[in-house]
């Protein structure tokens, strides 16, 4: 059965509707940033660079490093922007664009996330990297989808109970990563956990202005959450969607951060781009 135009729109040029690429315009193993600057960040590391496109937020670099084929992509931010790319890039790889239909053979895809993070540990230090094991979705867009299969119930039961999560929130999902990943990017250098995805950047991590929060201890609560050695290490606003998204759809996700605060400790980077390029170019040599 075809895919209606309303749910799979298409520019005018038969590019997917958001990113405005075609299928000859990304590679099978993508880099995700979030911030769009970022993108040349990571592409100046390229042998060359074959093509380059921006439509909003999304921009997009394809080129090759080490003589591999691969692209680096700007998603924004959250786990509604992760929603949008995720699906069209699938949609480039497994359905095909003229006749509307999901191809016989589908495309895995390796995705890579480099991103930034605040670390909610004391013993995780700022300009550190962190490998995360498993993302804990707190934002509840992965809801919108059938789910069974791709999470850890004891996992989730045990952090409803320990941070009584109230009633009229989404249930916490946790999704394990691509081990097939993890074993290329960890080292022993690496700090490992389980990454929590907020839904915003204020209020749902705990941050108060003028708006009092619904539970203004749950910081604390997921600082000391540890299910038999597994334990919350940092808090952003993609990974979950990542990770769900791409257990769903067949493809490979990890996601690594540079830790440029410590929430613990009340710390920022003295100099967070420099962390961050640090993480470019392990995260490029160790893919390839």
């Amino acid at each position: 059965m075809s895919v209606k135009a309303s749910e799979l729109i298409l520019n005018p040029n038969g590019s997917v509707y958001h990113l405005n690429l075609k299928p000859e315009h990304i590679a099978k193993t993508i880099i995700f940033v979030g911030d769009q600057n970022r993108v040349e960040q990571v592409s100046k590391h390229f042998d060359n660079i074959e093509f380059k496109i921006q439509k909003r937020e999304f921009k997009t670099h394809t080129g090759t490093f080490k003589g591999n084929r691969i692209s680096v992509i700007s998603t924004g931010i959250g786990p509604d922007n992760i929603d949008i790319v995720l699906n069209e890039l699938d949609a480039l790889f497994n359905i095909d664009l003229k006749t509307r239909t999901q191809k016989e053979i589908l495309t895995s895809l390796n995705i890579i996330r480099i991103g930034t993070s605040g670390s909610l540990q004391k013993d995780i230090p700022v300009d550190s990297f962190l490998l995360s094991t498993h993302a804990l979705d707190l934002n509840g867009m992965l809801h919108a989808y059938q789910i069974n299969g791709i999470s850890n119930p004891d996992i989730e039961d045990a952090f409803i109970k320990h941070c009584h999560w109230h009633k009229n929130k989404s249930r916490p999902i946790v999704i394990n990563n691509s081990k097939l990943l993890e074993r290329k990017l960890e080292s022993d250098t690496v700090f490992k956990g389980l990454t929590a995805t907020a839904g915003g950047f204020y209020g749902p991590q705990g941050r108060v202005l003028r708006l009092p929060l619904q539970d203004a201890d749950l910081n604390n609560k997921m600082d000391s959450f540890n299910f038999k050695g597994i334990r919350i290490t940092n808090l952003e606003m993609e990974t979950s969607a990542i990770y769900g998204l791409s257990k769903l759809l067949g493809h490979h996700a990890l996601s690594l951060n540079a830790i440029i605060a410590n929430r613990a400790h009340g710390t920022f980077s003295e100099n967070p781009l420099k962390s961050v390029e640090n993480l470019i170019t392990y995260t490029l040599n160790k893919i390839f």
